[in-house]
């Protein structure tokens, strides 16, 4: 009788976790973005700052390259009216160029790793100043200034088809 019960146990135990592992593999449905995303025509690109070490190496230009890179992007996507004033936007897009500290011991097996700078893009609704959506594209290591250069464009570039993505009405 003790056998019969450990034995039915683990054979719900076993049906339980397939079930669960079953319901892992399948995709959730997509949450919804905000609408706001998708419906704002105007608004206003904050600039949030550089963080210090990153101008003139290892990237060439001052702190404000970043800034005139993103608006010429977001200018060129036709999406939005770009005001100058805030309090005319519907959203806000704080633009950030991070390079945070991290781990300086290259071990890999143990999974440390020295954190690459990043640009962060959080947007904002104006009115309520709600953080609606956050954004991040790491910069890749390079070892040449026209390499690392070149790797701020191309992350720039992704944040921009990024943006683009997530405000972009759906078909549906």
């Amino acid at each position: 009788m003790f056998t019969d019960v450990r034995s039915g146990w683990c054979s719900f135990a076993c049906v339980s976790l397939l079930s669960a592992a079953s319901g892992f593999a399948q995709s959730p449905p997509a949450a919804p973005l905000p609408a706001a995303l998708q419906t704002a025509q105007r608004v206003f690109i904050s600039n949030a700052g550089a963080d210090s070490g990153l101008f003139p190496h290892p990237f060439s230009g001052g702190p404000e390259r970043f800034y005139d890179q993103f608006y010429a992007a977001v200018k060129g996507m036709g999406r939005f009216d770009i005001v100058s004033d805030p309090g005319e936007a519907e959203l806000v897009l704080e633009l950030r160029l991070i390079a945070p500290s991290g781990p300086s011991d290259p071990n890999k097996v143990k999974g440390a790793s020295d954190p690459l700078p990043m640009f962060r893009l959080t947007i904002f609704d104006r009115k309520s100043h709600y953080a609606l959506w956050t954004l991040t594209r790491s910069i890749d290591r390079a070892v040449s200034q026209k390499s690392h250069d070149r790797n701020f464009d191309d992350a720039m570039a992704a944040l921009a088809l990024d943006l683009k993505r997530v405000t972009m009405k759906s078909a549906t």
